[in-house]
């Protein structure tokens, strides 16, 4: 039973600190050492609270720590694994402990299944020791290929260590082997991702001419062109494909939009847009949301609205973030009550809002000073579990503190805060005190979690119920 109670205080932690490095940090702000127990322990309360993704992310901050996770926390994993569904991913997690354990042992593997070990690690997001594998393959005498570089040089990337990624691509060229389209469709799209749009142009240059890029290549340098501010070369490069003799797809039409948008070819983009409905009949939401929001971005409120609304009377297939966009761009252009039409039309067309949707239209309730739907709004929150924005978070408290009959507001805010629907840092602010006191979580949970790592309870990994679990769930 106390068990229990330690999720519910591990529960309420999470909820303002979001990480589990932040939750390490607090309890190292109150002078608990950080050791291997802490994690241990964080691991088996996410596990038996069915806290699945902060498993990982736990296991994870382990081995950034310098801990080597033992047996018990391989095990959770797989369990979890098992747990979410991802039998494949469980699979080659016991495939890739058969492998280490061979290496271990010395006996000589492949080069395609040093990759796949490697490839494997670093989807488990343990770069450390993927390199150290590549180390110990080339000791080994295996010569890592292509595959080996590309599947290191993703791990980097996803991992948001760009310059280790360039370091293994130096590294793979000094061995003699040059970028192919997939290390390159991997180069271009990675590095656009995360902002290094140049260095991925430069990838196109350098390496794409020569190899012939393919579609993939080209949808993602679109992308790339309309994320760094350069449109026109998008509509350049879209027609290029056509002279190549691509077959555009979904992809290739949104960059083209959204270049044409960026490029201030609104009319030009206008009907661009209808002739790919014609012609390429069945296109999902996302065409009408991506012409409806390049309109907006140029400005053009009310020609956005007109492009969406036909949407609707032609009954496109839209979705809540088709709706979304169009009606941020009636908020922006001043057109509040259409806002609040066009919100009510989504719902009787069965569509159910995101979180977006409720911010924005909470935004615009809370500008109307309209208390009854501000409550209506957070209770459909409180239902759907979806999370208050910081900056509405603020503008309610103002707005509630200056409101008269405002009681029922705040008390669906403490629910919200109890529910863990409001952000971390929304709750360093907490609600007038005429109001509400406390908003804050105090020390006593991070008093409570110290007590639990310092007297070593729950913390030991041979607890039979504990284990049990694991055996009956992997098998």
């Amino acid at each position: 039973m106390a068990f229990e109670h330690m999720v519910g205080v591990v529960n309420r932690l999470m909820h303002r600190y979001e990480t589990v490095g932040g939750v390490v940090r607090g309890l190292e702000s109150i002078g608990c050492l950080t050791k291997a127990q802490t994690f241990l322990l964080l691991l088996r309360i996410y596990w038996r609270g069915g806290m699945y993704h902060m498993v990982f992310e736990a296991f994870e901050q382990m081995g950034c720590y310098g801990f080597s996770p033992n047996t018990f926390a391989r095990n959770v994993i797989m369990d979890v694994l098992f747990k979410i569904g991802r039998v494949d991913v469980a699979i080659k997690w016991r495939r890739i402990k058969c492998w280490v354990r061979m290496i271990t042992l010395g006996i000589p593997i492949s080069v395609n299944v040093w990759s796949i070990l490697i490839d494997g690690i670093c989807r488990l997001r343990r770069i450390d020791i993927a390199c150290s594998l590549l180390e110990k393959m080339v000791k080994t005498g295996s010569s890592p290929n292509v595959v080996t570089y590309t599947t290191l040089i993703k791990g980097f990337m996803e991992s948001k260590m760009v310059e280790d990624a360039f370091h293994v691509l130096n590294l793979m060229k000094s061995e003699g082997y040059a970028p192919d389209l997939v290390l390159c469709n991997v180069l271009i799209d990675c590095l656009s991702k995360v902002g290094r749009y140049d260095d991925a142009l430069d990838v196109f240059l350098v390496h794409g001419l020569v190899i012939e890029a393919d579609l993939v290549v080209c949808n993602a340098l679109l992308r790339y062109f309309c994320n760094a501010g350069f449109p026109h070369r998008s509509v350049e490069l879209y027609n290029d494909m056509l002279d190549r003799g691509f077959t555009p797809d979904k992809y290739s039409f949104v960059g083209l939009l959204s270049g044409l948008c960026g490029a201030r070819r609104i009319d030009e983009a206008v009907n661009v847009y209808h002739g790919i409905i014609m012609n390429f009949p069945g296109q999902d939401a996302h065409i009408h949301t991506v012409i409806t929001d390049g309109l907006i971005k140029a400005g053009k409120f009310y020609r956005a609205i007109r492009v969406f609304r036909k949407a609707v009377v032609e009954k496109y297939p839209l979705d809540a973030v088709s709706y979304t966009v169009a009606i941020r761009g009636l908020v922006k252009s001043g057109r509040t009550g259409d806002a609040s039409t066009l919100y009510n039309q989504m719902k009787e067309a069965s569509i159910s809002p995101n979180a977006h949707t409720y911010n924005v239209m909470l935004y615009v309730f809370h500008r109307e000073r309209d208390l009854k739907m501000v409550i209506q709004l957070l209770q459909e929150m409180i239902d759907a579990r979806i999370e208050l924005s910081c900056n509405n978070y603020f503008r309610l408290c103002n707005f509630l503190c200056r409101s008269h009959n405002s009681d029922s507001a705040v008390n669906l805010l403490i629910k919200m805060r109890d529910l863990g629907l409001i952000p971390a840092k929304a709750m360093r602010v907490p609600l007038s005190e005429e109001h509400v006191q406390g908003l804050k979580v105090d020390n006593e949970s991070y008093l409570l979690l110290k007590d639990y790592l310092e007297n070593d309870l729950f913390v030991g990994t041979s607890g039979s119920e504990d284990l049990s679990d694991v055996a009956a769930s992997v098998g």
